[in-house]
């Protein structure tokens, strides 16, 4: 049996100043074909050098509400994936203790 392979695909168009004008996507599993989306945080791990490596970007027309609004949900998420890949109950707690501040102090939630 062949190992299945998906294929996801991050495009992004530049203005002269190398500053991102359009970033689309596409996930072949999904059925998504060149998408177009304001923002992208993509993180991959380096076991060799023991560290994260990013590529963040996000459209220069990205509005600031929505972008706090976006940075909320990966951080609420990154404490939903950690508890999923620890089985750290006490630290995703305190993690999501730190979302509701956050979306307090940025008064996210009305």
């Amino acid at each position: 049996m062949k190992n299945k392979k998906s294929k996801i695909e991050i495009y992004v168009e530049l203005d002269e100043n190398k500053i991102p004008e359009k970033i689309l996507w596409s996930a072949s599993d999904a059925g998504i074909k060149n998408n177009e989306t304001k923002a992208t945080f993509l993180s991959v791990w380096d076991s060799e050098r023991k560290e994260s490596l990013r590529v963040d970007l996000w459209t220069k027309d990205m509005p600031l509400d929505e972008m706090k609004i976006f940075f909320h949900q990966i951080l609420t998420s990154m404490a939903s994936t950690y508890k999923r890949a620890t089985h750290d109950e006490k630290m995703y707690q305190t993690m999501l203790d730190f979302c509701d501040y956050f979306a307090e102090k940025l008064e996210l939630k009305k």
